[in-house]
């Protein structure tokens, strides 16, 4: 597997780089960094001169980066695979998902510096943003990450079970871990039309299913050689994610992100994304 390492010059992104110390050696390691050249300001300035100015800039931000690079470069874990650095001319956003296409990326890991709540719910974030349209896992990482040996795995249904199972086939963890399997079952709102929703037996009937579901994915993560339990938490998705990983103190939250389409995830968000927002630990969302 191939990874990227989008850095940005942030103390997050030095953490996601030394977050490597917990993730299998990679076949290739890719420090990326995306230089977002501003453009003149001014649209009456002379031709010559704002191409001028743009090269100076430019240049002085490419110096900047390729310091950066060696920086990260020099903190790396041992063990990781091979590095190589990269500079590219963009947003962001556009170079990091660009790259991630191009070289067939495994996996992405990147730091988050978190935005206003107001602004994210408006904006997103570049790591939202990431996850949002990425085509691989994306591992994003907001504090130092001293241990990872407790994972909890959210998963919503059949489709998340199984991107999650896909990834975990690669081992691609260091250490052996220990995943508890979470679902979450709705509560204090109707699962069925009015008029069905009063039967406590259709209620039971639900989450004995919610139930067999999770021992389903816990018994095939078991043959994959991984400690694996279950839970079964009640309320709203994200909230409940939340409370897990705390009261677990999970290392790492792995889940699948199936969202919003749309001008809906546009406003709302996504379960993943709100987690991401949230969470006290790195989040690794799957596809």
């Amino acid at each position: 597997m191939q990874t990227l390492v989008a850095v940005d010059g942030s103390e997050q992104s030095y953490e996601a780089a030394r977050a490597l110390a917990h993730l299998r050696q990679s076949e290739q390691v890719l420090l990326l960094h995306a230089l977002d050249v501003p453009e003149p300001a001014y649209p009456t300035m002379v031709p010559e001169v704002a191409r001028d100015l743009y090269a100076t800039v430019a240049k002085g931000m490419r110096e900047d980066g390729e310091r950066l690079l060696d920086r990260v470069k020099s903190i790396l874990p041992s063990g990781i695979g091979p590095v190589t650095t990269r500079l590219e001319i963009g947003k962001p956003v556009e170079v990091i998902l660009t790259v991630a296409e191009q070289e067939r990326i495994g996996l992405i890991v990147m730091g988050a510096r978190g935005v206003a709540p107001i602004r994210e719910l408006v904006l997103g974030s570049v790591s939202h943003r990431i996850l949002t349209h990425a085509v691989c896992p994306t591992l994003v990482v907001k504090s130092p990450v001293r241990t990872l040996r407790r994972v909890l795995l959210a998963v919503q249904g059949s489709e998340d079970a199984e991107a999650a199972a896909r990834f975990l086939t690669s081992q691609p963890f260091r250490e052996p871990v220990e995943i508890t399997v979470l679902t979450v079952f709705p509560a204090g709102q109707p699962l069925w039309p009015v008029g069905l929703s009063d039967s406590q037996t259709m209620v039971q009937e639900a989450k004995g299913a919610a139930n067999r579901f999770v021992e389903e994915v816990a018994d095939r993560l078991a043959g994959l050689q991984y400690c694996a339990g279950v839970k079964l938490a009640l309320g709203a998705p994200a909230p409940a994610i939340l409370r897990e990983a705390d009261s677990s103190k999970a290392d790492l939250i792995l889940m699948g992100t199936r969202g919003r389409q749309g001008i809906a995830r546009f406003f709302l968000g996504s379960v993943a994304h709100t987690v991401l927002h949230r969470a006290p630990c790195p989040v690794l969302v799957v596809r």
